[in-house]
């Protein structure tokens, strides 16, 4: 793989002398590797040769539209190649938040709020175009949570099994009404921050963006930042965001981190497994 980005590198950025190339980690979708400090190089893990051209397509024109949108830094491409499903963009400062704890998480909320308010209300009708529609029955996210959990059981500390078990047992919330544009993955290993500020320096991946329920983009604040910063979030949210959307954003809160278990588990991910571990009780409670 080292090689296929230097050659990659040859090829886009001719003359440019590449002092090292460190891989920084991988996740479901994409495998990122660091370039002289500078480069982020992704690549992406698609399989069918289409479906990972248009990806990359797709994405790059996505993040010059949400680099104009965004209050925060996102990144920008500095090349993508659609045929190798590789996209390169300048590196953002920060580290990842997940194993990376800031101080005052509390201090992320209102960044966070100004940021969702900004995608949230971006026109659909034009996003529609860069970002795929989705709609995802909750029947079938509980149904994905029931199997997840099944495969992590024996993991789960015995006094927070009864916390999953009552949840897997409940009817999901009704559907959601309405989509709008998400970042739709916006989980800590998304979000960049300098860590003795507890600041936000970047959002990251935005391959799984989609017009789909807004409740999804806040879930994750509730799965990884707790139940406090997401009230702080809403403080400084701008959107319609009623008791239906809170309960919606739980009941994917919980859903996703039981699908992060398992993928910390059973694909050898060990920061997604400590964090879900370290976040089960407080976001089934």
């Amino acid at each position: 793989m080292i090689e296929e980005i230097r050659a990659l590198l040859a090829r886009h950025l001719p003359g440019r002398e590449v002092r090292s190339i460190t891989k920084l980690g991988e996740g479901l979708d994409n495998v990122a590797y660091e370039v002289d400090r500078e480069l982020i190089v992704r690549g992406s893990k698609e399989t069918d040769p289409a479906a990972r051209a248009e990806s990359i397509r797709r994405e790059a024109e996505l993040l010059a539209v949400v680099a104009r949108l965004s209050p925060l830094p996102v990144p920008e491409p500095v090349f993508a190649d659609v045929d190798a499903g590789f996209l390169a963009y300048v590196k953002l400062p920060g580290v990842p938040l997940i194993g990376h704890p800031v101080a005052e998480p509390t201090r992320l909320a209102a960044p966070l709020g100004g940021f969702l308010s900004s995608l949230h209300q971006a026109p659909v009708e034009e996003m529609e175009k860069l970002a795929p529609r989705e709609s995802y029955p909750l029947l079938s996210w509980r149904q994905d949570a029931e199997r997840d959990y099944r495969k992590v059981v024996r993991h789960v500390p015995a006094a927070a099994r009864a916390l999953v078990e009552d949840f897997l047992g409940r009817t999901p919330p009704a559907e959601p009404r309405a989509g709008v544009f998400c970042h739709n993955d916006l989980g800590a290993e998304h979000l960049l921050v300098d860590v003795r500020a507890s600041a936000i320096t970047g959002v990251i991946d935005w391959t799984d963006a989609a017009i789909t329920d807004p409740a999804c983009d806040l879930a994750l604040i509730y799965r990884d930042l707790g139940p406090e910063v997401f009230e702080l979030t809403l403080a400084d949210y701008d959107g319609r965001f009623d008791d239906a959307g809170r309960e919606r954003a739980a009941f994917y809160a919980r859903c996703s981190l039981l699908e992060d278990l398992a993928h910390g588990l059973t694909g050898g991910a060990s920061r997604y497994r400590h964090s879900a571990l370290a976040h089960l009780t407080r976001t089934f409670r």
